[in-house]
């Protein structure tokens, strides 16, 4: 197949896939579009296997082999794969940056959960925050100050889809809100799962994520507003349509859970003219001080390896990781062997 026809296919599994993003990627440049269209559906339809998929420990594992191959120059015989294989060696792709998302899903198939707001951005750094880091390397950003605004834009948006999806995420059985809100608030989070409710204890806990969210969202600014040219406008418009979600989520009252908060295509080509104005605005305007801070703690291995400043090799916390998954595939397969054998 030809790289043009691997690109048909990335486009196509975004337009279906992911309609905000697919909305934010027309106002970015052709040479940063092409790879961030590759980008996000390598990372959507790993992200999809693992979430929707009826075995996601064996799709944990298949990623792993993915990226061995990818890296290795030897990509499976896949349109997205041969593309993804491209990007890496076009823009040099620090390994250890889809390693983290590859942890983030290990840790979504080994159902985890989250003690506090902190264990939550843990988890938002490697399946949001890292994707703004990649985003940043595709563009040719490197320098700290920019990566560490690229990870709080990535945290916001993750936060905003986790408020959205509290009744989603429930009815599968997870929780992502933290575990000490539902102590604070009196409230079982057992006992959530079991019967999920719009309840004002339940709201609160939203608002306040989306209220952390909208932090991180001013936070990310002025590292947008530091971006290239050519390539903030399609980031503002990213930054508004995610927030744009937050806003439909609160216009439900914070209920998201007897229903998903959605936005309409007028409402993003409003928010895409907005974000080519503010594109322009942002040549005249002064830096922010705040484009200075340092990255948030859960996210500063991630500044590292973009930046070339840590190891290339696989975290300790990755591996051990990879090694329960292994084992609980073992554990499976050798069940299900003693299931065959009995009913033989």
């Amino acid at each position: 197949m030809s790289a043009a026809a691997d690109m048909a296919e990335c486009r196509a599994a975004i337009r279906t896939g992911s309609l905000s993003f697919h909305a934010a990627s027309k106002l970015l440049p052709a040479r940063v579009r092409d790879p961030a269209l590759v980008l996000y559906a390598f990372c959507r339809l790993a992200d999809d296997a693992v979430d929707e998929g009826a075995a996601p420990v064996q799709a944990v594992l298949h990623l792993q082999d993915r990226l061995d191959r990818a890296y290795a120059e030897q990509p499976f015989d896949a349109p997205i794969d041969r593309a993804f294989a491209r990007l890496i060696e076009t823009h040099a792709l620090p390994r250890a940056l889809p390693d983290a998302l590859l942890e983030g899903l290990a840790w979504d198939a080994e159902e985890r959960t989250y003690a506090t707001l902190s264990g939550v951005r843990d988890y938002s750094a490697r399946v949001a925050a890292v994707v703004g880091v990649m985003m940043c390397v595709l563009m040719g950003v490197r320098d700290r100050h920019r990566l560490a605004r690229a990870c709080d834009l990535g945290l916001a948006m993750q936060l905003t889809n986790i408020a959205r999806d509290v009744g989603a995420d429930a009815a599968l059985g997870r929780i992502y809100l933290p575990r000490d809100w539902f102590a604070e608030a009196g409230v079982d989070a057992d006992a959530f799962l079991h019967n999920p409710s719009a309840s004002p204890e339940i709201r609160a806990m939203t608002d306040r994520l989306l209220r952390e969210a909208d932090r991180l969202y001013l936070r990310a600014e002025p590292g947008i507003a530091d971006l290239p040219m050519a390539c903030r406008p399609g980031i503002f418009a990213a930054r508004h349509i995610y927030a744009g979600i937050g806003s439909a989520v609160r216009a439900r009252g914070c209920d998201s859970v007897t229903g998903r908060a959605h936005t309409g295509k007028t409402r993003k080509l409003g928010w895409l003219a907005l974000s080519g104005l503010r594109a322009g605005l942002s040549t005249i305007q002064p830096r922010m001080a705040t484009l200075y801070a340092a990255p948030a703690t859960e996210v500063a291995f991630l500044v590292d390896a973009a930046a070339g400043i840590s190891p290339v090799s696989r975290s300790d916390t990755l591996i051990d990781a990879l090694t329960r998954l292994r084992a609980q595939d073992i554990a499976r397969r050798n069940a299900q062997i003693g299931m065959d054998q009995r009913s033989a």
